[in-house]
């Protein structure tokens, strides 16, 4: 066994970015593995690498016996304390078994399998440099698609973004730059795979972090998001600082931060409200952009009542239930939806809490 080949698994080892010990172990294997295979021993036996020689030795365990039975497990006593008086039968002896021409069968069989454990290896940095990463924003550029997946290359790898993860409102085109949410990171028999996402509400908090450094900073903090992507979301924000505007630090000067994450998001509308620790106050806000009168609790159900203004009912219900549904999943409270006519006929709004006598209320 040349130095060469010591030499090339150093070089190896600092171009891929894999431990040298595990190529050495690698080699041993491989070593181990073509001496059993082109010598037909099924011996236990030891690889001793040098690598200040370039050499290698095999050595055979074998029994110490009076008469040998089976040559590739046994040695007799003789020959055994030819190698040193002190053995006696019973001992175990490592037996020096390196054949002449190994080194040509070892270097062949050794490429193979050292290669197998170099891509192993690849893998298993890949991975560990990945899991890291996951529910995390990470950029990307398109490589192609099909009827299932976007493939997005993220550096060292190749990421799936599955049909079910996309925007309705988008479409992916070779070497577009994207963002996406990496929701999994698997150690596979296939190598590491990677899932992702555009739809996840994970990526509307990533990129608000990205885009609000109170966020990021936790002066001020998302309580809730609730996303239908690329249509409309909602996110909840609080600051424990009264001194600090949570829905105006998050919209930014003259829109600019939060028009960021709309332009990345391909125009997927964003309401920003502020998180009240009282429901009759989230949930009003929470239907947010529409006005409300009146929030009617019930903590048993965890349901409510608002009562709406009646030119404001189809703003806070939204198109197709859509500002009602996200309020509801932003909040975590059932959300029934009254106009002031009908809550007035039906009692449950007096004539002197209407909208028109309210204009200075809290929920103006």
């Amino acid at each position: 066994m040349s130095s060469q080949l010591f030499d090339a698994i150093d070089a190896l080892a600092k171009e891929k970015g894999i431990e040298k010990e595990t190529l050495l172990e690698a080699l041993e294997a491989a070593l181990i593995s073509a001496y059993k295979k082109n010598f037909q021993s099924a011996t236990n036996v030891r690889v001793e690498l040098n690598e200040d020689k370039g050499s290698m030795q095999l050595f055979s365990r074998k029994t110490v016996v009076e008469e040998v039975e089976d040559e590739q497990q046994e040695v007799n006593l003789e020959e055994a304390q030819s190698l040193d008086p002190n053995y006696e039968l019973g001992d175990v002896i490592e037996v020096k078994v390196t054949p002449k021409d190994f080194g040509r069968i070892a270097a062949q069989a050794a490429k193979q399998v050292v290669t197998q454990r170099v891509r192993e290896a690849e893998r298993g940095v890949i991975y560990h440099e990945y899991i890291d990463r996951e529910e995390d924003v990470m950029t990307g550029i398109i490589q192609r698609h099909d009827s299932r997946f976007v493939y997005v290359d993220l550096g060292k790898i190749e990421a799936k973004l599955p049909l079910s993860e996309q925007m309705s409102n988008e479409q992916y085109h070779a070497h577009d730059r994207i963002k996406v949410y990496v929701t999994k990171v698997e150690n596979t028999n296939k190598g590491p795979q990677i899932l992702i996402s555009r739809s996840h509400p994970g990526l509307l908090v990533r990129l608000f972090e990205m885009e609000v450094p109170e966020i990021y900073d936790g002066v001020v903090e998302i309580k809730s998001v609730a996303r239908e992507a690329g249509d409309r979301s909602k996110i909840a924000v609080h600051a424990e600082d009264p001194e600090i505007d949570p829905v105006g630090s998050c919209v930014g000067q003259k829109g600019q931060r939060v028009q960021a994450i709309v332009d990345e998001l391909n125009g997927e509308k964003i309401d920003i409200v502020e998180w009240s620790e009282d429901p009759t106050v989230y949930v009003s806000n929470a239907l947010s952009p529409s006005k409300v009168i009146d929030v009617i609790l019930d903590e048993d159900e965890r349901a409510t009542t608002v009562i709406v203004p009646d030119y404001q009912l189809s703003l806070a219900i939204g198109k197709r239930g859509q500002n009602a549904r996200l309020a509801a999943k932003l909040t975590g409270w059932k959300i029934d939806i009254k106009s002031e006519s009908e809550a007035l006929e039906e009692g449950i709004l007096n004539e002197t809490d209407t909208y028109s006598d309210m204009e200075e209320d809290l929920f103006e």
